[in-house]
C-alpha cells in the first residue's frame, strides 16, 4: 500500500521550514540517545545539501530562478541565517562546507530587484561580530571567514565591519601563525578596503591616524615577507584609487611613511621592490613636496638613482618604464627648500 501514497516532493518552501526544524534541534536538544541525535543530524545534513542543489543546481541542470526566489524569501522570514551560524560547529565538515556555500549564494539572490539578504542582516547586524569573532576559531575560521567576505557585498554591512572595533583585530589576523587563516583574514581586509570606494574612502579618512600606524607597524614593517608583501600591493591599491586622493596626499607627505617605503624598495625581494615602487612613485609625483620630504629625496638621491639605474620588472612593462623615467626626472631636479 505504501507505494500508493507517495508523498508530494517538497517545495523550497518546505525544504527551508524543515532545515530550520532541524537546526532549532541541534540548537535546543542535547539528546543523550545518542542514535537519534545521529539520525536527526544525518537529516539535516541531507536538507542543507538539497538547499544547494536548488540554488546551484546539480550539474546536469540550471537552478531554476522561481524556487531560488521561494527559498530566499523563506530563508529571511525567520532566523534561518542566524541558526546555521550558530549550528555550523555542530555540523561535520563536509555540511559545514555545504552550508558555507548556501549563505554565501544567498546574498546575491534578488527577489523583485531585492537583495532581502541585505535587509535581513541590517536588522541582525550583530551577526556579523560572530562571523569576524570566527577567525579566533581555527576549526571555524575558513568557514566564517568566507560567509564573512559574502555578507560584506553588502555596502551597510561593510560599513558597520569598518566601523566596528573589529577592524583593529584583522591586524592580528592577518599574521595568526595558522597560514591558511592568515590568508582568509588578508583576503576579507582586502575587500573590506577595496570594494565600496565611497564608504573605503570616509572611513579611511575618518581613520587616518590610527588605521595607517597600525598599517605601517604591523604590516608593512612586519618581520614575515609575506604580510608585508600583501599589504604593501594592498596600500598601491588603496592609494592609487580616486576616491582616496585626499588619503593619498596626507600619506605622500609624511617622512615617516616615505622612510619605511624607502626600506621596501631596498628588500631582496623583487616583488616587494616593484610594489614599493608603486607607491614611492606618488611621493615623487606629489608637486607640493613639504621641505622635509624633499630633503631626504635629496640625501639619498644618488643611492635612489643607482637603485633604479638597475630596476627592471621580469617581464617587458611600457608604463612600468615610463613611471620609473618620470620618478628618476623628478628626482633628479628636486632642488633642496628651506623649512619654513
Amino acid at each position: 500500500m505504501k507505494g500508493l501514497f507517495k508523498s508530494k516532493p517538497k517545495t523550497p518552501a518546505d525544504l527551508v521550514r524543515q532545515t530550520r526544524e532541524l537546526l532549532m534541534y541541534v540548537e535546543r536538544v542535547n539528546d543523550t540517545r545518542e542514535g537519534k541525535r545521529e539520525e536527526k543530524m544525518m537529516e539535516l545534513s541531507k536538507s542543507i545539501r538539497e538547499l544547494k542543489i536548488i540554488l546551484y543546481g546539480n550539474g546536469e541542470s540550471e537552478p531554476l530562478a522561481e524556487a531560488c526566489a521561494q527559498l530566499t524569501l523563506e530563508f529571511f522570514k525567520e532566523n534561518t541565517l542566524r541558526l546555521i551560524i550558530n549550528c555550523l560547529p555542530n555540523l561535520n565538515l563536509e555540511t559545514r562546507k555545504d552550508a558555507t556555500q548556501v549563505v554565501a549564494n544567498l546574498q546575491r539572490q534578488q527577489v523583485q530587484s531585492r537583495l532581502i539578504a541585505c535587509d535581513y542582516l541590517e536588522a541582525n547586524i550583530d551577526l556579523m561580530d560572530k562571523l569576524i569573532l570566527g577567525y579566533e576559531n581555527t576549526e571555524m575560521a575558513l568557514h566564517y571567514g568566507a560567509m564573512l567576505r559574502e555578507c560584506i557585498r553588502h555596502q551597510s554591512v561593510a560599513r558597520y565591519v569598518l566601523e566596528s572595533e573589529h577592524m583593529k583585530k584583522f591586524f592580528d589576523y592577518i599574521q595568526l601563525p595558522n597560514f591558511d587563516i592568515a590568508a582568509d583574514a588578508a583576503a576579507t581586509f582586502k575587500e573590506l578596503l577595496t570594494r565600496h570606494k565611497s564608504t573605503v574612502a570616509e572611513f579611511l579618512s575618518k581613520n587616518y591616524d590610527w588605521f595607517f600606524t597600525e598599517y605601517n607597524s604591523k604590516l608593512l614593517e612586519s618581520s614575515n615577507y609575506i604580510t608585508r608583501r600583501q599589504a604593501v600591493k594592498l596600500l598601491a591599491d588603496m592609494l592609487l584609487d580616486r576616491s582616496n586622493s585626499a588619503v593619498m596626499t596626507r600619506y605622500v607627505s609624511s617622512r615617516d611613511n616615505l622612510r619605511i617605503l624607502m626600506n621596501l624598495l631596498r628588500e631582496s625581494s623583487k616583488s616587494i621592490q616593484i610594489e614599493a615602487f608603486h607607491v614611492f612613485k606618488l611621493f615623487a609625483a606629489n608637486h607640493n613636496k613639504p621641505p622635509d620630504i624633499v630633503s631626504i629625496l635629496v640625501a639619498n638621491r644618488n643611492k635612489l638613482l643607482r637603485l633604479f639605474a638597475d630596476f627592471k620588472t621580469e617581464k617587458e612593462d611600457e608604463q612600468f618604464e615610463a613611471d620609473k623615467a618620470q620618478v628618476v626626472k623628478e628626482i633628479a631636479a628636486l632642488e633642496p627648500k628651506e623649512n619654513k
